[in-house]
């Protein structure tokens, strides 16, 4: 609508309503006053442009978005700290405060959430989370291994396993999906979009499938993803139940789980253009691979062969590819109702 009115058409509009006869040919008085205030006006109009795209919930963001959706009862996921475990190694008694700082090589830190007394063999299990909300605290196994500040009778610190849960804040996309949700979707009564909306009320949760009557009369299971579309921690699906278990109707047995990870592997050889490394087209590729497997969780349960080979193709750097596999195949791949297809392992030779 105010789109269409640029400078120049209000210029125009605002010469052609001077009396006859009046000079109004560039240079003069009122062509100089009558563009200035076109100018003027014409970034009002795209500001008036921007308040009414603002206005509607599939076209706003940011703050304006918040508003919408509070409206409805739909508020923005905050960003979530990871939390994991590490084992601390020592001399035998030595204690672990609570707040004891640890970290990755990459400098990401940890704070121990319990103190802890290391046992007889000199060794502690210690619960720890992100020192800073976002999916930057997330950490594969082996990698906390830095003590910043020196613990007295504390020598190693390690993670056996992955410190997971870490999410930043929920972006636009996400928050409008749940609000078309909330809104399109009435929920009422612990019907099924009832229960899909109290899985994705917890902060950190994605997405969120419900199979009624699963294991006969009364039964409900809900099925969740992280923000990530990957099966989340299981303190994360310990929060979705608690919340369901809250606030649901009396008579249901629920059980909530998280999905089951399918991992898709790739190999392919490519020939790449000058100035591309392969070391980047696979870092190239493997974003791509991962944005496509995200968009496919709980809506599309076909992982097509195709539409990777396309994407392959696409990639700035790649002239061609051969020998392309997915799950060691040149066919599609189908994900069960409960489970999740994630990235695995990638070749690019």
């Amino acid at each position: 609508m105010f789109e269409q009115e640029s400078q120049e058409k209000l210029l125009k509009s605002m010469l052609g309503r001077l009396e006859p006869g009046i000079a109004k040919q560039e240079g003069t008085f009122s062509y100089d006053v009558s563009s200035a205030l076109s100018v003027e006006m014409a970034i009002a109009y795209a500001q008036l442009e921007r308040v009414l795209r603002l206005g509607f919930a599939a076209t706003s963001s940011g703050i304006y978005l918040d508003r919408r959706a509070d409206e409805h009862g739909v508020t923005r996921h905050s960003a979530v700290k990871a939390n994991g475990e590490v084992v601390v190694t020592g001399s035998a008694g030595a204690a672990v405060p609570k707040g004891t700082v640890f970290a990755t090589g990459a400098g990401v830190r940890y704070v121990s959430t319990a103190g802890a007394v290391l046992s007889a063999e000199g060794r502690a299990v210690v619960r720890v989370e992100a020192e800073k909300a976002g999916i930057s605290g997330n950490a594969a196994s082996g990698t906390i291994t830095i003590i910043p500040v020196s613990v007295s009778g504390v020598s190693a610190v390690s993670n056996a396993a992955a410190v997971t849960g870490g999410a930043d804040a929920e972006g636009d996309a996400s928050l409008l999906e749940r609000l078309l949700q909330r809104v399109r979707n009435q929920a009422t009564s612990g019907n099924a979009a009832h229960y899909r909306l109290w899985a994705m009320e917890v902060e950190g949760i994605g997405d969120a499938r419900v199979f009624p009557l699963w294991n006969g009369p009364g039964t409900v299971k809900v099925v969740v993803l992280d923000l990530a579309k990957r099966a989340p921690a299981a303190e994360l699906v310990n929060a979705v139940k608690a919340h369901i278990e809250a606030t649901r109707p009396v008579g249901a047995t629920v059980t909530v789980e998280a999905a089951q990870e399918t991992a898709i592997h790739v190999s392919v050889q490519v020939t790449l253009s000058s100035g591309y490394t392969r070391d980047g087209v696979k870092a190239a590729v493997a974003a791509g691979i991962q944005m496509y497997l995200q968009g496919l969780a709980f809506k599309d349960p076909v992982v097509r062969y195709t539409r990777i080979a396309n994407m392959i193709l696409d990639t700035p750097g790649v002239v061609d590819y051969s020998a392309l596999t997915v799950n060691g195949g040149a066919v599609n791949i189908s994900i069960a109702d409960k489970a999740v297809a994630v990235p695995g392992n990638l070749t690019v030779g």
